[in-house]
């Protein structure tokens, strides 16, 4: 084999999923015998013969992996369950195994591949997604870039036709449940918990943490960073339309339009309701310059 080949052999085989005792499997996909896959490009040593040197890649990958998939996930962890929250990390991370230099990127999927696999998480889908959704928004508003604001003068002399945009950092998210303090409180236990107990030995498997009263209804949520923390923010649902407007890159009055299209809010109110949400946003500093056109 020429290396290139060699490469996708030894990826095909470190990709494949454990088995349930957690060692590598037997058999390849096209039924040859994983000895024989692994003598074709890997020698034997003293110790180890070429299935058992590749088990150890086989193994780590697949043990960091969904290491990193939990720690970027611990509330959509509680909520199913320890036990679905392997099933379904192996089966997402199977489809979507990780092509990045850097583990961040492991669950940019997760979102998306959750809401179309209701069978890992059962009666709580729409809650698991939506926990699912808060937590990617963690990552990407602790990592995405941060642009210059604009500062209040330059915000006052705005026009309807002004065209905008917001912190790359800045992740708004429309949700069917109230679950921003759910994920914030599961997300202090966590940290309780490694707190208290150090290196904690979990048990085999951990139920699904119970919910309370949390009922389903519609709340519209703005991760955003300040300094090197995340904080959550509600938003009305106007504002939360014009925002995500103003995303999209319409002109300054469509967007206004848009976020009051079909609201219950008196017309007569709409202008002291965009004052207000441009004083939080420019203490915020969401609000930015329109991005120079890429050619």
């Amino acid at each position: 084999m020429n290396l290139e080949a060699i490469q996708r052999e030894m990826a095909a085989a470190v990709l494949r999923p454990l088995t349930a005792d957690e060692g590598m499997r037997e058999q390849a996909p096209d039924g040859r015998s994983m000895s024989d896959v692994a003598a074709s490009f890997i020698a034997p040593n003293s110790r180890l013969n070429a299935f058992e040197r590749l088990e150890i890649y086989n193994r780590q990958y697949w043990f960091r992996v969904l290491g990193a998939l939990a720690e970027d996930f611990p509330a959509l962890r509680a909520i199913v369950g320890s036990a679905r929250f392997e099933a379904l990390s192996v089966a997402y991370l199977t489809d979507h195994p990780s092509r990045s230099f850097t583990l961040r990127n492991l669950g940019s999927s997760l979102v998306e591949w959750l809401g179309t696999h209701p069978e890992f998480t059962g009666r709580r889908h729409a809650l698991a997604v939506d926990v699912a959704r808060i937590e990617w928004a963690f990552v990407e508003s602790f990592d995405n870039a941060g642009r210059t604001p604009l500062t209040p003068a330059q915000i006052a002399s705005l026009d309807g036709a002004s065209v905008l945009s917001l912190q790359p950092h800045l992740r708004l998210m429309a949700l069917d449940y109230p679950a921003d303090n759910l994920v914030l409180s599961l997300h202090q236990r966590e940290k309780r918990q490694a707190s208290e107990a150090g290196i904690e030995q979990e048990e085999a498997d951990q139920a699904p943490v119970g919910l309370g009263s949390l009922r389903r209804r519609p709340v519209w949520l703005a991760a955003h960073r300040v300094g090197l923390s995340v904080y959550y923010r509600r938003l009305q649902c106007e504002e939360f339309r014009t925002l995500s407007a103003i995303r999209e890159g319409k002109p300054l009055g469509q967007a206004l339009e848009a976020g009051f299209a079909q609201s219950q809010i008196p017309e007569q109110n709409h202008a002291w309701h965009v004052q207000r949400w441009f004083n939080h946003w420019a203490q915020l500093g969401w609000i930015c310059a329109a991005e120079p056109a890429t050619a």
